[in-house]
């Protein structure tokens, strides 16, 4: 859906009843602006769908070279490590062309993902990568005249590039491995099932048990928030239902599984083994060592960011999914 030229900043300015002024700042974040009113400009300027890059389209008369990395950055998060793999990833091949990098962060909020996207518009960059935050979002409508890759997740009904990780094929590995050990009471712990990485990796944890002729049950699954915390009443409750085997989806929740299994001083692999998901330094040196799936974070973003020159170069070539491996990697856990 393609912005109305007709409507000017005025017209959005009298909508939400402020002045102009207050419009240019909220586009341009130029000065403070409190958030009620903020909500306002952009309430006024998605009820006229008048979009930023109507004007900024008569300006681009020349290429900026910077393109914006748009992801969920966490403060409290170890996944921060796989997002900034993968923006050292992107800025890799951006630098070696000439092409500048912008970072910025989504808090995995619709709201607040929404005013970045505008944000960024507005500062005319010429393509951005995102991780989006859900696949319930019509994106469309947020994004300017410029090209746009999901990268790692994608929404429903995509309509550009795309650069993820085979998750699906990946987890039904792990938990293959898992019962080729001998087990059949694997317990699954995720995040809620609204993003495509999560809804893979459920997926692929089915199709090992459907595969295998064990029946799934559902009080061996746990999803829920994504937190160390969470990870670690997941694991006290799954272990009344005796499970054998845990398979864990996220990696901050795999903390908090692991950190709930040494507090209780249960044996790993002994009375329960573990896989979860990335491959990060504290895996190593958890006791035993933890058996992970290792993503290609840096390749995703390498990947990204050549897809996205190659879409600069050629707006009209017909669109790509790339999926990129992820690796099991065995340890003493499983």
């Amino acid at each position: 859906m393609s912005g109305n030229k007709n409507i000017s900043i005025k017209d959005v300015a009298k909508k939400a009843n402020v002045s102009t002024a207050t419009v240019s700042h909220v586009i341009n974040g130029t000065r403070f602006v409190s958030e009620e009113t903020k909500r306002k400009v952009h309430q006024a300027m998605d009820d006229l769908n008048f979009r930023i890059n109507a004007v900024a389209r008569s300006l681009r008369s020349r290429k900026s070279h910077v393109i914006a990395f748009l992801a969920p950055i966490l403060a409290s998060e170890t996944s921060n490590y796989f997002f900034m793999s993968v923006a050292a990833g992107i800025q890799s091949v951006l630098k070696a062309n000439q092409y500048h990098l912008v970072l910025s962060d989504s808090h995995e909020e619709e709201s607040f993902e929404a005013d970045e996207i505008r944000m960024l518009g507005s500062q005319m960059i010429d393509g951005l990568i995102m991780a989006p935050s859900s696949m319930e979002v019509d994106y469309e409508r947020l994004f300017g005249d410029y090209p746009v890759i999901y990268l790692d997740r994608v929404p429903n009904n995509c309509k550009r590039d795309s650069v993820v990780v085979d998750n699906k094929m990946v987890s039904l590995e792990a938990v293959k491995t898992l019962i080729g050990k001998g087990h059949t009471r694997i317990a699954y712990i995720s995040g809620p099932n609204t993003l495509t990485t999560t809804k893979e990796r459920y997926e692929g944890y089915l199709e090992a048990l459907s595969e295998a002729g064990i029946e799934k049950d559902q009080a061996l699954v746990c999803m829920g928030e994504v937190s160390l915390n969470s990870g670690y009443k997941m694991a006290e409750t799954l272990m009344k239902q005796g499970p054998t085997a845990i398979f864990v989806a996220d990696n901050v929740m795999a903390m908090g599984v692991m950190s709930y299994l040494q507090e209780k001083k249960i044996a790993v692999p002994d009375q329960i083994a573990v896989v979860a998901y990335d491959e990060f330094q504290w895996t190593r040196i958890t006791s035993p060592p933890l058996s992970v799936i290792e993503q290609p974070s840096f390749e995703l973003g390498v990947k990204a960011a050549k897809v996205m020159l190659e879409r600069i170069d050629n707006e009209d070539a017909p669109l790509q999914e790339h999926r990129l491996t992820a690796h099991l990697i065995v340890r003493q856990s499983s």
